[in-house]
């Protein structure tokens, strides 16, 4: 993406768009997602060749749009909505030799973008044939990584960053067999317990040490606003302590 629509925050939505009356279609995004601005992210993933493949996500697209609308007055100033294709194939009429087309609203009379708030970027992975000694930036890092993962065995020198093994333990994970994905999943599922467990119980602990220092102020004729701020109390809370003194 440009550089001014890095992403900081991301939030994963429903990917299932209803529709809004029986006698409409709805859509299933692979993934639907918003950033801290409110920009909305339509990721789609599609192997097989399919007609109107540019059609359909024009049509997707919309949805993202549309869900911004507000009820009563509104001033139609709806957050960017991105759409990213990966694709195993070619549009039959894309001669040129590009991985990525990117598409905006052009003003073809004035030679110039008619508005970047909708945005289209199509990835035709089998126009990409580099090999891992040729990769040039992080970009092409991606693409082969998408393109390559099912083959790899372990992670190349190239790959040795942060993102790239995430994937690769995600991908191991997608492998294992139904029991020893049970077995993982128990495990997580206890972990998360143990730590939503402990984690509690320090809250706890944390709550009665500001109860115990708010009791001291308390005796020490300390403000009441001090107690608040120093043990996270609310002035209610510590009416009530005062109250049992």
């Amino acid at each position: 993406m440009p550089e001014k629509s890095n992403i900081t925050t991301i939030n994963y939505l429903k990917t299932e768009k209803l529709r809004r009356a029986v006698t409409e279609r709805k859509a299933i995004f692979n993934l639907y997602c918003e950033n801290d601005k409110g920009e909305k992210f339509i990721v789609e993933l599609q192997r097989a060749e399919q007609d109107y493949f540019k059609e359909r996500s024009i049509y997707y697209s919309t949805f993202a749009i549309q869900e911004q609308a507000k009820k009563g007055k509104w001033d139609y100033n709806w957050q960017g909505v991105y759409t990213i294709a990966i694709m195993d194939f070619s549009f039959t009429q894309s001669l040129h030799k590009n991985v990525k087309t990117q598409v905006v609203l052009y003003d073809e009379e004035n030679r110039m973008v008619f508005s970047d708030k909708l945005k289209y970027i199509y990835l035709e992975m089998e126009k990409f044939n580099k090999s891992i000694e040729e990769l040039e930036n992080h970009y092409e890092k991606w693409l082969f990584i998408l393109k390559n993962l099912h083959l790899l065995d372990e992670i190349p020198n190239e790959l040795q960053e942060k993102a790239f093994q995430k994937v690769f333990n995600v991908a191991e994970i997608a492998k294992y067999n139904p029991k020893d994905r049970q077995n993982y999943e128990n495990s997580l599922k206890y972990y998360r317990d143990m730590k939503n467990f402990l984690d509690l119980q320090y809250k706890i602990g944390q709550k009665e040490k500001g109860i115990e220092i708010a009791r001291n102020m308390i005796l020490d004729n300390f403000d009441i606003n001090v107690i608040a701020k120093i043990t996270g109390l609310s002035i209610e809370q510590i009416e009530e302590l005062r109250k049992e003194l």
